[in-house]
Parts: C-alpha cells; structure tokens; sequence
C-alpha cells in the first residue's frame, strides 16, 4: 500500500514540477483510461459470467470438460465484475483528488516560504554603538 501511495505522491509531484498543463493533462487522463478500464473490466466479467450460464442452461453441458473451463473462467470474471471494476472509481476519484491537494500543499509551502524570506530572511540588524545616546551608529572611527 504503500509504495501504490509514494508512486502516485512522486509521479504527481513530479508532473506538476513539469508545467501546470503537463498536469492538468496527467489529471485527465487518469480520469479517462481509469473509465474506459473499468468498463473493460465490467464487461469482461460479465462475459465470463454468461459463458458459464450458456454451458450450463443453453447446452446443457454441466459436469463435462467445457462447463469446467467455464467454471474456471468465471472465478476470474466474477471478481472481475463485480469488485476490480468497481474499485476503479475510488482509485481514480484518489488519485485525482490527492494530485490536487499535493499540489496545492506545496502551493502553500512556497507562500510560506517566500513569506519567511521577505519578512524574517532578508531584515537588516541594526548596530547600536553604547556611545550614541540616540541609536545612531557612528561613523567616526574610535
């Protein structure tokens, strides 16, 4: 779990780095391959779910070498259908959502940063010679 989440925190970091368009276009592709490969997999489970209901119903072949191929072709499309399929959607919405925060957490980190520079980074101390009873600093070498 994991390293699913350092991938996706470093490859969105990294296309944001790049140009605000290169991640924008990251952000809508992941979008559209994770739509079109849950559908792939909704569709594939479903297909291997009604091969084993034809063996079964339509040629009425249960017990033989066909019904047990099905058989074996529906333990894989029924995860398939019903849970890897449906499962894209929060991948995709995390996905989409986290590049989104990530980016604007280092938004506000840069603020912050610039906000300490200009303010606390960048102040001149001032020299106050003991003699000067105003504060000024004096010129005159002693």
């Amino acid at each position: 779990m994991i390293n699913i989440f350092m991938a996706v925190f470093f490859l969105t970091l990294g296309f944001a780095s790049v140009d605000p368009f290169f991640f924008i276009g990251y952000l809508i592709s992941i979008a559209i391959f994770g739509l079109y490969q849950a559908i792939f997999m909704a569709n594939a489970g479903g297909a291997w779910d009604n091969a084993k209901k034809v063996v079964e119903v339509d040629l009425k072949e249960k017990g033989t070498a066909l019904h047990d191929a099905t058989v074996v072709g529906y333990t894989v499309g029924d995860p398939y259908k019903d849970t890897s399929s449906v499962a894209m959607n929060p991948i995709i919405k995390f996905t989409t959502l986290f590049g989104l925060l990530a980016v604007l957490f280092i938004g506000i980190a840069f603020v912050f940063v610039f906000v300490w520079r200009s303010f606390y980074a960048m102040r001149i101390e001032s020299v106050v010679s003991s003699g000067s009873p105003t504060g000024q600093v004096s010129t005159e070498a002693a």
